[in-house]
């Protein structure tokens, strides 16, 4: 009985430290509001901030770094903000406990979010460096096409088929970088096979002419002619020569170039053969022999000497039966009249001598 004594709890005591805490918050009630009404006043003040023109020509015109300069002056800003607003609410030692989480919860979210960091502050570094800009033509680790854009985590390539192609920044911080766009003048080359036996150094000489006279063929640096090989039956010839991308389009003013240098060396004259291959059979295939044709030969009817008599249908002898094949079986339908005479002996002959080589080759 003592015990359960013991035991019983004051809920006066506990109802009085309530009701205490309830008044202590509704005469903090205006600070707080006032609180709230800075933290909202920083977060519109840093937005404000962020859309100033000026901010654009401390980072120059690099989109993502611009992007990023706005949004770290932003929460720069808010961060103020709360910091005002703790003190206020005299809840500065909150801050400390917050922070002292904060470190171990990052260094367990560093682990768990390895790679999107990683790509992150990768994108960080490239919007320093600005290895390249928007809509220039690159080739990053294979992978061709021109940039439309660079975010936090990846690059964006627009390929050559018209495919969005997105690229970790992390990947791309150590690949390759092929640029086609920060140098305007590209050269082209393309190569034409000459004959063995036809003059090398004017096939060259009228390249190179109607290179220099082609629109859209940059003089300076001029046009190049050399020969690069000897093939199996032609010679190869590589004529080099620029264009300016800003004003001509690289792969149109190549496909011209090839055109017309392969009708100027084809007016005048120069030869331009294709491979040639010769093959010789030694022993031939067995099996493959050749069926020699069969003969027609037509049936005579016996001449008036004989003194038989002729049907003057067929002319055959009357009573003659026409000619049947060995083994075959068969009896040829007999025909009569004009029309089936000896045109249907043939056809029957043929038909027949076609069975019997058959039938010998089998054998």
């Amino acid at each position: 009985m003592l015990l359960i004594e013991q035991l019983t709890f004051d809920f006066d005591g506990v109802g009085q430290r309530l009701l205490d805490q309830a008044y202590r918050i509704l005469a903090s009630l205006p600070m707080l509001l006032v609180a709230i009404g800075i933290v909202w006043v920083a977060w519109l003040l840093g937005g404000w901030l962020a859309r100033r023109s000026g901010l654009r020509y401390l980072v120059g015109k690099n989109p993502f770094l611009q992007d990023l300069l706005r949004t770290g002056v932003k929460m720069l800003v808010l961060i103020c903000g709360l910091l005002v607003a703790l003190e206020i609410l005299d809840a500065t030692a909150i801050v400390g406990a917050v922070l002292g989480t904060a470190g171990v919860l990052g260094v367990a979210l560093a682990f768990a979010f390895k790679d999107i960091l990683e790509n992150y502050l990768v994108g960080i570094l490239m919007s320093l460096r600005q290895p390249f800009s928007p809509k220039e033509h690159v080739v990053i680790d294979g992978n061709e096409g021109v940039i439309i854009a660079s975010t936090s985590r990846a690059t964006i390539l627009m390929t050559l088929d018209g495919n969005h192609l997105r690229l970790p920044n992390a990947m791309v911080f150590r690949s390759v970088i092929l640029s086609y766009t920060r140098n305007p003048n590209r050269r082209f080359e393309f190569d034409i096979g000459v004959g063995v036996q036809e003059d090398l150094i004017a096939a060259q000489e009228l390249g190179l002419e109607e290179l220099e006279n082609m629109a859209g063929v940059l003089n300076d640096p001029p046009a190049r002619a050399v020969i690069v090989a000897l093939g199996d039956s032609n010679v190869q010839v590589r004529f080099y020569g620029w264009v300016d991308q800003r004003d001509h389009d690289f792969a149109a003013v190549k496909s011209e170039a090839i055109r017309r240098v392969k009708l100027k060396l084809e007016e005048a004259g120069m030869d331009m053969p294709e491979p040639i291959y010769r093959v010789q059979v030694t022993n031939p295939v067995v099996g493959s022999v050749k069926s020699p044709e069969p003969k027609l030969q037509e049936r005579r009817a016996p001449t008036a000497r004989s003194g038989a008599r002729t049907d003057p249908g067929t002319s055959r002898p009357r009573g003659a039966t026409r000619h049947r094949s060995r083994g075959s079986g068969e009896r040829g339908p007999a025909r009569s009249g004009r029309a089936q005479g000896v045109r249907g002996m043939k056809r029957i002959q043929v038909k027949h001598g076609l069975r019997t080589l058959t039938r010998s080759d089998e054998r």
